[in-house]
C-alpha cells in the first residue's frame, strides 16, 4: 500500500486531503468543546480544593462520545450533515432545524487542515516524516483555533506536542536529541525572559504562559536554530494581522491579541520549509 502511494503522488495527495478534511471536522469539535470542559473541571477542582459546598453543574459535551448538535436549537446532526465542507454547501450554511447561520469556522478549519495535510505529504512524500508532520499540523491547528476563540493554549495540547517532538528527536526524524532539547529550552526561556522584562518595566503581563510552552514545543521539533526564524516570522505576521484586526474592528490598541496562532503558523512554516527559506534568503542576500 505504501509503495503504491509512494509511486502515485496524486493519489497520496488526494488521500491526505480527504483525511485532513475528516480530521479537520474533529478538530472543530476539539476547538469548541475542550475549553468549556477544562473550565468546568477547573471549577470542580477549585471547589474541592477550597472545601466549598457541593454545587451541581452539568458537564459540557464530551469531545469524543456526544454527537454534534446545533448550539441554538439542539438539532442533532445526521451523518450526511456532518460531511466536511460538503454539508456546509448543501445546507447553504444554515442549520436544517432552525435556520440559524452556521459559523464559517467549520468549513474553514476542515479545508485548512486538508490542504496542510496534503502539503505535508507533498513536502516529505509518503513516510514517517509526513506522518509526524501531519500530527504536528493537527495539534497546531487545534491550539491556534482555541487561542483565537479563548486566548487559552491548553497544556493538554502543548505538552503532547512538546513530548512528541522530543521523542521523535531520538530517531533524528527532524532534529537530533541535543538540538531538540536546546530548542525547547531556547523557546521557553526566550519568551519567558521577554514576559518578565516587560512585566518589570510596565507592571503588565505582555503574554500568557501558554506562549512559552508552545514555543518550547516548536523548538523541540525545529531545534534551537529554528527559534529565531519562528519568533521573527510570528512577530512580523502578528504585527500586520493584529493591526488590521484592531483597525477593522475599531478596537483599542491595548486590546489583547492572541499570539499563539502566529507562533503556530510560523512554527509550521519553519518545520516544513525552514531550510529552503534559509537557502533562499542566503541566495537573495548573496551570503554563502
Amino acid at each position: 500500500m505504501l509503495d503504491t502511494l509512494a509511486s502515485t503522488p496524486a493519489l497520496a495527495l488526494g488521500l491526505a486531503l480527504v483525511f485532513g478534511l475528516l480530521i479537520g471536522s474533529f478538530l472543530n469539535v476539539v476547538i469548541l468543546r475542550l475549553p468549556p470542559r477544562l473550565e468546568w473541571e477547573w471549577r470542580r477542582d477549585s471547589r474541592e480544593l477550597l472545601e466549598l459546598s457541593e454545587h451541581y453543574e452539568p458537564a459540557p459535551p464530551d469531545i469524543v462520545v456526544q454527537r454534534s448538535a446545533c448550539p441554538k436549537c439542539g438539532h442533532r446532526l445526521a451523518p450526511w450533515e456532518n460531511i466536511p465542507v460538503l454539508s456546509f454547501v448543501l445546507l447553504r450554511g444554515r442549520c436544517r432545524g432552525c435556520g440559524t447561520a452556521i459559523s464559517w469556522q467549520y468549513p474553514a478549519v476542515e479545508l485548512i487542515t486538508g490542504l496542510l495535510f496534503a502539503a505535508c505529504v507533498w513536502r516529505f512524500g509518503v513516510g514517517p516524516e509526513a506522518l509526524a508532520a501531519i500530527v504536528f499540523t493537527a495539534l497546531l491547528i487545534a491550539l491556534a483555533g482555541i487561542d483565537l476563540r479563548t486566548t487559552l493554549l491548553p497544556d493538554q495540547l502543548t505538552y503532547p506536542l512538546l513530548w512528541i517532538g522530543l521523542g521523535l528527536s531520538t530517531i533524528t526524524l527532524f532534529v537530533s536529541p541535543i538540538q531538540a532539547i536546546y530548542g525547547a529550552l531556547a523557546g521557553y526561556l526566550s519568551l519567558w525572559s521577554v514576559y518578565w522584562g516587560f512585566k518589570k518595566l510596565t507592571g503588565k503581563e505582555g503574554m500568557g504562559h501558554g506562549d512559552f510552552k508552545l514555543l518550547a514545543a516548536l523548538g523541540a521539533w525545529c531545534g534551537a536554530s529554528g527559534i529565531l526564524p519562528i519568533v521573527l516570522m510570528s512577530s512580523f505576521i502578528g504585527a500586520i494581522v493584529g493591526s488590521l484586526w484592531i483597525g477593522l474592528r475599531g478596537q483599542d490598541r491595548a486590546t489583547p491579541i492572541p499570539f499563539g496562532p502566529y507562533l503556530a503558523a510560523a512554527g509550521w512554516v519553519q518545520l516544513i520549509w525552514g531550510p529552503q527559506l534559509l537557502q533562499a534568503y542566503r541566495d537573495f542576500s548573496g551570503l554563502n
